[in-house]
């Protein structure tokens, strides 16, 4: 039951993300599909005891993969499904306890958790970068 409510919830936040940018209305349950199966790789992979950065790394990847395949498939353009996709895995709560205990000033509790959403945030920005690197690999022609 969990895990379905883990499915729905990544869903609605991802399409709900493709109407606050004015995604296309025909995009946005793409959209949502994007960010559910990116949820769904994230949330398995920390069930399994992976790290969270690989996990977002891993996510955030699969996320873009999907973007690029649904871009081509649909004509319109990728950023519309990677952006509502990724809204999931983005450490919004961790950043905010840890500026919450900054304002505390405990320093102790905040500096490990601005840590783990920084990182967080650049797995983000590294898998996307990755499978725009290897997008243009697989598409440079060659030689």
């Amino acid at each position: 039951m969990l895990l379905l409510a883990q499915f729905i919830t990544s869903f609605i936040a991802s399409a709900a993300f493709g109407i606050i940018f004015n995604a296309p209305k025909n995009s946005l349950v793409k959209c949502g599909f994007v960010g559910m199966i990116g949820w769904a790789l994230y949330y398995y992979l920390v069930e399994i005891q992976v790290d969270y950065v690989f996990a977002t790394v891993s996510a955030s990847f699969l996320i873009a993969v999907i973007s690029h395949l649904f871009a081509k498939l649909y004509k319109t353009p990728m950023i519309i499904f990677s952006v509502a996709g990724i809204i999931p895995l983005v450490p919004g709560g961790l950043a905010y306890d840890a500026m919450r205990n900054f304002v505390e000033n405990d320093y102790s509790q905040a500096l490990p958790l601005a840590a783990r959403a920084f990182m967080i945030s650049g797995a983000i920005a590294v898998g996307l970068v990755f499978s725009e690197v290897l997008n243009q690999v697989i598409r440079k022609p060659k030689m």
